[in-house]
């Protein structure tokens, strides 16, 4: 691409090639007589065109030495293009070859690499190849940027395997959500096997993927990041504890305490707290045991939250020494009344600024 580039008139600003300054799209301005250094003047644009620029405009170019004339003079003006202003690359081609991108065949036996089918009925006949996948990605991404990569109808998940494989190659920092509804693979009755749905073969091809590919390149890329964590839409993890005083039994006021589905687990509501504040769901997460309870820390300190039974002023103590920005707790599950009051005050003498709720 640089060879189309030289310098003829020896510009102080470099190698530059030249564009037409004619074009065949209406221009208001575009139909005008010009003159040229030799003093020849053309009486308009080629017919059937128009001048991209207005007179004023190109007066301005020319007197910017962004115009070429020909080295007598004499010729149609045409717009220097200095290679220093040009965006470095080529425009992709449109048509990809196997040879370049892959096929079928070869996606088939990638998927069948990393994925141990339940039967042959059940295996996608058309996955996507990586190669195909990571051209695309080559694109529309740049290893230098935080780039998401979003792929609504994951399947098999060749595009989170893809987004892997690349950062490997280039040290890029990608990352990628896939989203994929729990379809069935519609399985024999009595065929238990572990995967049952798309979701499933997409998880597995992402764990196993990612495995290989960070084994592989442990010695060129030893940060290779191939972890990823599974979401699924649920229902809210709050029961619904909002009646009118006429529609609430004496008998049933104690089941009306806790505002919290039994079935729900500390993680499912640590991500409700993170969806509810905006949090960033790819954040690192550590489990620590303090005084006996278990507690998540978000992102170094970012947030603390602990959503176990018997919450003592002890335990919240030595959370507000921790300074996080945030701190979550159960409402339900402060060892007493003195412990919820005391929470306020603890952290507004050990962490005032750090922000407390709870859920």
């Amino acid at each position: 691409m640089d060879a189309r580039y030289s310098n003829p008139d020896e510009d102080s600003r470099g190698p530059w090639t030249s564009g037409d300054l004619s074009a065949r799209n209406f221009y208001g301005e575009g139909t005008y007589s010009v003159t040229c250094p030799s003093g020849r003047i053309i009486e308009g644009p080629p017919p059937g065109t128009y001048w991209r620029v207005s007179s004023t405009k190109l007066k301005e170019l020319d007197k910017d030495g962004r115009v070429w004339w020909g080295a007598d003079g004499n010729n149609v003006p045409r717009l220097k293009r200095f290679l220093s202003e040009v965006k470095s690359g080529r425009v992709p081609q449109t048509l990809w070859t196997y040879e370049e991108v892959g096929h079928t065949q070869e996606a088939k036996k990638e998927l069948l690499s990393f994925v141990q089918f339940p039967d042959s009925h059940s295996t996608f006949e058309t996955p996507k190849p990586i190669r195909l996948l990571k051209r695309i990605l080559q694109i529309a991404t740049s290893p230098d940027e935080e780039a998401l990569v979003l792929d609504f109808f994951a399947g098999s998940g060749s595009m989170s395997h893809a987004t892997f494989a690349l950062n490997a190659e280039d040290g890029g920092n990608r990352r990628a959500i896939a989203v994929q509804i729990a379809e069935s693979l519609n399985l024999p009755a009595g065929n238990n096997h572990a995967l049952q749905t798309i979701a499933d073969v997409c998880k597995e091809r992402i764990r196993n993927a990612g495995a290989k590919i960070k084994s592989d390149t442990a010695l060129t890329a030893p940060n290779l990041d191939t972890g990823f964590r599974v979401l699924k839409i649920e229902s809210s993890n709050m029961r619904d504890v909002y009646y009118a005083p006429d529609a609430v039994e004496q008998g049933n006021l104690l089941a009306q305490v806790d505002n919290i589905k039994p079935d729900r687990t500390p993680e499912d509501l640590l991500f409700h707290v993170l969806v509810d504040q905006g949090v960033d769901l790819a954040l690192p997460i550590a489990e620590e045991t303090i005084t006996g309870k278990k507690v998540f820390f978000v992102d170094g300190n970012a947030l603390a939250a602990c959503f176990d039974d018997g919450i003592t002023d002890e335990l919240v103590k030595e959370i507000a020494k921790r300074k996080p920005l945030k701190a979550v707790f159960r409402d339900a599950n402060y060892g007493s009344d003195s412990v919820k009051i005391n929470v306020d005050q603890i952290f507004r003498l050990l962490s005032p600024e750090t922000e407390v709720r709870s859920i």
